[in-house]
């Protein structure tokens, strides 16, 4: 069987490009042969060639502006925009801990960027009549953790929803939407967190990745995914290979959310 992911030529936006899991789908798109933009904060980390980097900080809305205006002057449209930017920088020590600045600290940088820039190219995609939104939530959206991830999952869970709401709006029209929510990726910030805990804890790294397996309630895999793996998920949902998938939300998290 011929499993190209006819991607050849398309048009394709990513956010966060340049780290972790973002790097690996700006990856995973060049190798099927999509036209790559992606925008970071620092554009010079691990270049990759034939991609397009823009600087723009995109917990602003002049940020997105930026990037989505760069786009639509270079290419005049888009065929594929996958909004793979987010994390969080809030403090642990659960509700009493998470100030009006974390609460909006992490809705900009896990819920705005994604609607305002679904908002800035969504007109060009709906007059070429195809297209499609790609969201990457979490997990955690469904298993949050009340000592650090409270405002995380929050935003995660709201971009879930409207990724559906999103769906059910413009899929008629021609346009795909729909989002993937990963569990534990092992990509460089993960890795150091491990590190961390793990130093903590007086043992290795192996130690420090059971403690987070623990904390997260479990991993039936015994391991994290690689950025690789969930990035090969994306990049085949965004294809014409999934042409019939749209406004639902993929898990790919090793089997820790043990509910269907």
């Amino acid at each position: 069987m011929n499993f190209d992911l006819r991607l050849d030529g398309l048009r394709a936006v990513v956010t966060g490009g340049t780290q972790g899991l973002g790097a690996a789908v700006v990856q995973a798109l060049v190798a099927a042969g999509a036209r790559v933009a992606t925008s970071a904060r620092d554009v010079s980390v691990q270049p990759v060639d034939d991609v397009t980097y823009i600087g723009a900080d995109l917990t602003t809305a002049q940020g997105v502006a930026h990037l989505a205006q760069t786009v639509l002057d270079s290419w005049g449209g888009v065929d594929i925009v996958i909004n793979s930017v987010g994390g969080s920088s809030a403090p642990a020590g659960g509700f009493a801990a998470l100030s009006d600045e974390h609460w909006q600290a992490e809705l900009n940088l896990n819920l705005m960027p994604a609607v305002r820039l679904d908002r800035a190219l969504l007109p060009a995609m709906l007059s070429q009549g195809s297209g499609v939104i790609l969201h990457v939530s979490s997990i955690q959206r469904m298993m949050p953790l009340p000592e650090s991830t409270t405002a995380y999952a929050a935003a995660k869970a709201a971009l879930t929803t409207y990724s559906k709401s999103l769906a059910r709006e413009v899929t008629p029209k021609g346009v795909r939407v729909l989002s993937v929510a990963p569990g534990w990726i092992e990509t460089e910030a993960s890795i150091r967190f491990a590190e961390r805990l793990a130093e903590e804890a007086g043992t290795d790294y192996e130690g420090g990745r059971r403690i987070v397996m623990e904390a997260i309630g479990g991993l039936p895999l015994g391991r994290p995914a690689t950025p690789q793996e969930v990035a090969d998920l994306i990049v085949f949902l965004a294809s014409p290979r999934a042409a019939s998938v749209s406004g639902s939300e993929h898990r790919i998290d090793g089997g820790t959310i043990s509910t269907l």
